[in-house]
């Protein structure tokens, strides 16, 4: 019998994303002057301040460099950023140990084989539903929304309605 969401997110703390694939469906684009650019869905960033604003945390994660990735974590906040580690797992332990967290407090969302290490060592895995069939074979949670299409949303929503906290987040909810 499956764990109910409100048992695997009761100690999630803090939520580290892998970059591309995740919070961008995966495209590298690079124009004629090597100008890189990446597309990032707004609700995702809400759903970022969202879970900041509970009172959690959020780190990104990538194997790749770019100075797009700095631009979109400053536009959120996020201070927690670790770029160009092809081995993410000990980048990750520094990441739950700078947060303050145990790796059973932490959400993991990969979408690749290079997030799998990772994946294995905290206490919420979870990925996209366009992920490596790999990933989401290790994954406990496995989001409808494919990357770059809402999923951050969908695992913060379901963090927080499972936490009970979902309605208090919600800005000028009439009861």
């Amino acid at each position: 019998m499956a764990p109910k969401d409100n048992d695997v997110a009761k100690p999630i703390k803090l939520i580290l994303s892998d970059v591309d694939g995740v919070l961008t469906d995966g495209s590298i684009t690079i124009d004629n002057a090597g100008i890189e650019s990446k597309t990032f869905h707004v609700r995702d960033g809400h759903a970022i301040r969202l879970w900041c604003k509970a009172g959690f945390q959020f780190g990104l994660l990538t194997a790749r460099n770019s100075h797009i990735v700095k631009i979109r974590a400053a536009e959120l906040g996020i201070t927690l950023v670790r770029q160009g580690f092809e081995d993410k797992l000990p980048a990750a332990r520094e990441m739950i140990q700078q947060a303050g967290c145990e790796p059973h407090e932490v959400c993991y969302i990969g979408d690749d084989l290079p997030d799998l290490s990772v994946m294995y060592e905290v206490g919420l895995s979870a990925t996209v539903e366009d992920a490596a069939s790999e990933v989401r074979q290790n994954a406990k949670w496995v989001m409808t929304s494919p990357g770059g299409r809402g999923a951050i949303r969908e695992l913060v929503e379901r963090l927080l309605k499972a936490k009970g906290l979902w309605d208090e987040c919600i800005p000028n909810r009439v009861s």
